[in-house]
């Protein structure tokens, strides 16, 4: 068991360092180039976390167990690194996903609705420019905000993934860079709501896009 605790932590050691080195490569320039009057804003965006397993009809579950956990790994992953706004959907499994991070760090949650895609770009244009921002989104909501923002047109990110972790960082005079990673734990289907499994790795991959949109239909 102690063996297992210190495994633990050293996973969520290395996975915090590997995403300080990927927001500090986000924002590095390349050689020759000089910074240009407005700081890049960077994005951090995450899908929702583990939500429990209810009947169709029922539109709006809170978090699973599991799901409480990754809100909390999240808060401890990102409460010192500079972020200055929260934005969720109106859904329980989103604002229970920041809820941690938020009361850390004292920030009050930007509710926007989860179709809404547009408002969401245009109050982070005019509200955050420059800044570190966190968003949390659904399966399909969320490579839709990273196509808006000015990133890649990623696919729907499949319904049992809820670990993948997006770092878009803005340039006023350059394409947007994306790094993708996994973080925190992956969730085996065991019973009705899931049994965590320990991740020790983060595979990152980057990408550098211009401008493009996606839409989307449903929310998961």
């Amino acid at each position: 068991m102690e063996k297992q605790i210190s495994l633990r932590k050293r996973a969520r050691v290395a996975v915090r360092s590997f995403i300080l080195i990927a927001l500090l490569a986000a924002n590095a320039l390349p050689a020759g180039v000089h910074a240009p009057g407005d700081p890049p804003t960077t994005l951090i965006l995450v899908r929702h976390a583990e939500k429990l397993i209810v009947p169709p009809e029922n539109k709006d579950p809170d978090l699973s167990p599991a799901g409480q956990a990754r809100a909390q790994e999240l808060m401890r992953m990102f409460s010192d690194s500079g972020i200055a706004a929260i934005y969720a959907t109106q859904y329980k499994r989103t604002q229970q996903t920041v809820k941690p991070l938020a009361d850390k760090l004292a920030l009050a949650v930007n509710k926007v609705d989860a179709k809404e895609t547009a408002e969401l770009v245009k109050q982070i244009r005019s509200r955050n420019v420059g800044q570190v921002i966190f968003i949390a989104g659904h399966n399909n909501s969320v490579p839709e905000i990273i196509a808006a923002m000015g990133g890649p047109q990623l696919p729907i990110i499949p319904e049992t993934e809820y670990d993948n972790l997006y770092i878009l960082t803005i340039y006023s005079d350059r394409p947007a860079r994306l790094i993708k990673m996994k973080y925190g734990s992956t969730v085996m289907p065991v019973g009705n709501q899931g049994m965590v499994k320990p991740s020790f790795w983060s595979a990152v991959t980057c990408h550098r896009f211009r401008l493009r949109r996606l839409n989307a239909a449903s929310f998961e």
